[in-house]
């Protein structure tokens, strides 16, 4: 599993020009599902962004997570993130998880996030989508699990 997370003063989604999800301060999230993924991974992922410590303290250091700052999560299904890019002009799209395997686990991603987070939005899996973000930093990383 792949996530790329983004610290944003803002977010939301557009499916159709209908805005769908949204937060205020917090992670923008584009998950990738790979086959090997399972159960497990999802929790180890999930942990990890609510966890990670990417927001400053009084400091100006990066050392509180989404958790302490109550910031926002929205979680966007994006396969193209597991793309093998390493030769030729084209992005091989077979390492990412099948669309059957991918939904069912970015599902429970998103329903585990939503029964410990309290502020979690998401886009619709497999839907074509606008996303719209205000970088904060920016502050951008790569998870994987």
């Amino acid at each position: 599993m792949k996530a790329l997370l983004q610290r944003v003063r803002e977010a939301h989604v557009e499916i159709a020009g209908e805005t769908v999800g949204a937060i205020a301060q917090g992670l923008l999230v584009l998950v990738a599902i790979e086959p090997q993924d399972n159960p497990a991974s999802v929790a180890r992922m999930l942990h990890k962004l609510l966890n990670y410590r990417v927001f400053a303290d009084a400091g100006g250091k990066m050392n509180l997570s989404l958790k302490e700052v109550a910031g926002g999560l929205l979680l966007i299904s994006q396969f193209t993130l597991a793309a093998d890019t390493r030769s030729g002009m084209r992005p091989g799209l077979s390492t990412a998880a099948s669309p059957a395997l991918g939904e069912a686990l970015f599902a429970k991603l998103l329903e585990q996030a939503r029964e410990q987070h309290p502020a979690v939005a998401s886009g619709r899996f497999g839907a074509d989508m606008q996303v719209h973000l205000v970088n904060d930093g920016p502050v951008t990383f790569l998870l994987e699990c």
